[in-house]
């Protein structure tokens, strides 16, 4: 919106100082767009490739403010309406009169003009409807206000969504997803929930000596039935601002879900906790896809060798075009310098990749093997590690603190195998 005031200084500051809190989603409506333009109409269509839209049911039609009385005469008027009008500021009021009077009262209105005018914002707004942006405007700023729209008044910021992901098996995406957790808890004295996706062969119950009778798989089998003191109920503390939501970590059952089955728990975590750590299994299936798109925070973990590069840069390029209003996932390197092994420049491999290297994390055989064994973080096993600044920095970029380079995209890219051709 081109009318609202710049934050103050001390304000935006203050929200510095805070950790980046997750993307609200708008809920389960219908929206109807009716524009004059081909170019807004795309711009709105753009719009629905944004994450926070993926609940949202849009649709473009032609003729502006005219074409939706005509169509709202015969036909029932959807959640939220966006006109563009290229009328002058005299005009559209009286134009929005005859919308008003074939729309139902519930009914929430969006108008995208040409005419940056403040005179006119307080007018429209008076009037009742509900959001006035101007052209030129980008998609981001048409959802942000359609989020904004259906964010309750005064409602309290979510949790941030991080996921870890391993590009392949024994890549110690989960290793790093725990210590990185440890590390935001106590050098940023946030509380973090660690959801352990891995249901047949999860370790976060492992790594922290757990063993707690509930955990993720219950809530998941609960299905509809789950609600906020349930999810309460199942947590398990670990640690001071640590708390888990284990798998079971048996083969009882197959663990197969539906595509949203965990959508509903983890927008319910995010009602209560600043930060939900979500370790990924190595799996590539709906439910692990659609997990993955609706994330704020994506962070691939990978070994310095050739099947690692083939995967992440697969797995990068799926996030991409699932996600185009968003930003890369992020990449950590683990496990450099195993004794003896022909490795891929750290470097190079995030160029290769198209992704932010924001850590490297050394293999350390004695130290990772005896926190794993012992069911302990590395920073129980050794305070004074180095590996800890890896993990605080970590954790202080995927919190929105800061934008950690430990590495970046290397001038000269590595030369990829075939593998990585354009097909024909």
């Amino acid at each position: 919106m081109s009318f609202l005031t710049p934050e103050q200084p001390e304000k935006v500051e203050e929200a510095a100082a805070e950790i980046a809190s997750g993307a609200r989603l708008v809920p389960r409506i219908t929206i109807q767009a009716f524009c004059e333009n081909s170019q807004t109409a795309q711009l709105i269509e753009t719009a629905m490739y944004d994450r926070r839209m993926s609940k949202a049911a849009l649709t473009t039609h032609n003729g502006g403010l005219d074409g939706a009385v005509e169509t709202y005469k015969a036909n029932p008027t959807p959640n939220l309406i966006i006109v563009e009008t290229t009328l002058q500021p005299d005009e559209i009021i009286a134009s929005l009169q005859r919308l008003a009077e074939v729309c139902d009262a519930s009914t929430r209105v969006i108008v995208i003009g040409h005419v940056n005018d403040v005179q006119l914002y307080r007018e429209l707004i008076r009037s009742g409807i509900s959001e006035y942006l101007v052209l030129p405007a980008t998609a981001q700023t048409i959802v942000t206000a359609i989020t904004e729209l259906y964010a309750s008044e005064g409602a309290s910021p979510i949790g941030r969504t991080i996921g870890f992901v391993s590009a392949k098996g024994g890549a110690g995406g989960s290793t790093i997803a725990h210590n990185v957790a440890w590390s935001i808890a106590t050098m940023l004295r946030q509380d973090c929930l660690i959801m352990d996706m891995d249901l047949p062969f999860g370790t976060a119950g492992l790594n922290f000596n757990q063993d707690p009778p509930h955990g993720l798989a219950d809530a998941v089998l609960a299905s509809q039935k789950v609600d906020q003191t349930m999810l309460d109920r199942l947590m398990s503390k670990a640690a001071s601002h640590i708390n888990l939501l284990t798998a079971p970590a048996t083969l009882d059952s197959t663990w197969d879900f539906e595509e949203r089955d965990f959508e509903q728990i983890i927008e319910l975590c995010q009602k209560s906790v600043p930060v939900i750590i979500l370790d990924i299994p190595h799996a590539w299936n709906a439910w692990t896809r659609q997990t993955i798109a609706a994330l704020d925070e994506l962070v691939i973990v990978a070994e310095p060798d050739l099947a690692s590069l083939r995967n992440a840069k697969n797995l990068a390029d799926a996030v991409k075009s699932m996600r185009p209003a968003e930003k890369a996932p992020s990449l950590v390197i683990n496990k450099l310098g195993v004794p003896r092994r022909p490795e891929i420049n750290a470097s190079e491999f995030a160029g290769s990749v198209e992704c932010n290297l924001i850590g490297q994390v050394g293999f350390d055989a004695a130290l990772f093997g005896t926190a794993a064994n012992n069911g302990q973080m590395i920073a129980e096993v050794s305070s004074s590690n180095k590996v800890l600044d890896v993990f605080g920095a970590i954790g202080m970029h995927v919190t929105g603190r800061n934008s950690t380079h430990s590495g970046g995209k290397s001038a000269s890219l590595l030369k990829l195998p075939s593998l990585f051709k354009k097909r024909a």
